[in-house]
């Protein structure tokens, strides 16, 4: 008996790194327990003019990207180029949270690399994160006309993740609508 909880405990172990090196698991599918759900309402000062809001409500009726970023983030920097494209094609208006970062530096930032975003919330002390269980920078959600959640994506967005994950849950979104 001695011996046995040892080998038990052993065997689960093993299982546990088996399933971990799984070469079919997404290791960016952290999922969101908002799915389908409303996405949390947020009320943030807009990151370059404090005395300006953004909200939730900005985006209510419109299929809308919320995107959690901060110029700590390596992740952020990898996707800011694809972002600004999809700006620039329109597709869907992107919001953005600065999350637990400097305004100095994330001014700088949009200064520098350009500014993809509708408006920025100034997230600070990252509180709108936790409501939006964000575990990291980047995160994206993808947020259908009537306020859910249809989509999270973990790490750095880019055109395959786009074209593969967000686009057809956009297309099916519009169809639904009409």
């Amino acid at each position: 008996m001695r011996y046995l909880f040892p080998i038990i405990a052993f065997g689960l172990l093993i299982g546990v790194f088996i399933k971990g090196l799984d070469p079919e698991r997404d290791l960016n599918a952290l999922p969101s327990p908002f799915l389908g759900k409303d996405a949390p309402a947020f009320d943030l000062p807009k990151l370059k003019n404090p005395s300006e809001r953004v909200s939730s409500s900005d985006y209510q009726g419109v299929v809308s990207l919320v995107n959690v970023w901060a110029t700590w983030c390596v992740g952020c920097r990898q996707e800011h180029e694809f972002l600004k494209s999809l700006a620039q094609e329109e597709s869907v208006p992107i919001y953005g949270i600065n999350w637990r970062d400097r305004r100095e530096d994330a001014l700088e930032w949009l200064d520098v690399l350009g500014d993809p975003y509708i408006a920025s919330g100034y997230d600070h002390d990252g509180r709108v994160g936790i409501d939006w269980g964000v575990y990291g920078a980047p995160e994206t959600f993808l947020i259908g006309k009537d306020g859910t959640v249809l989509y999270k994506h973990l790490g750095p967005l880019d055109r395959v993740r786009w074209n593969q994950d967000f686009l057809p849950l956009i297309q099916e979104e519009l169809e639904n609508i009409k």
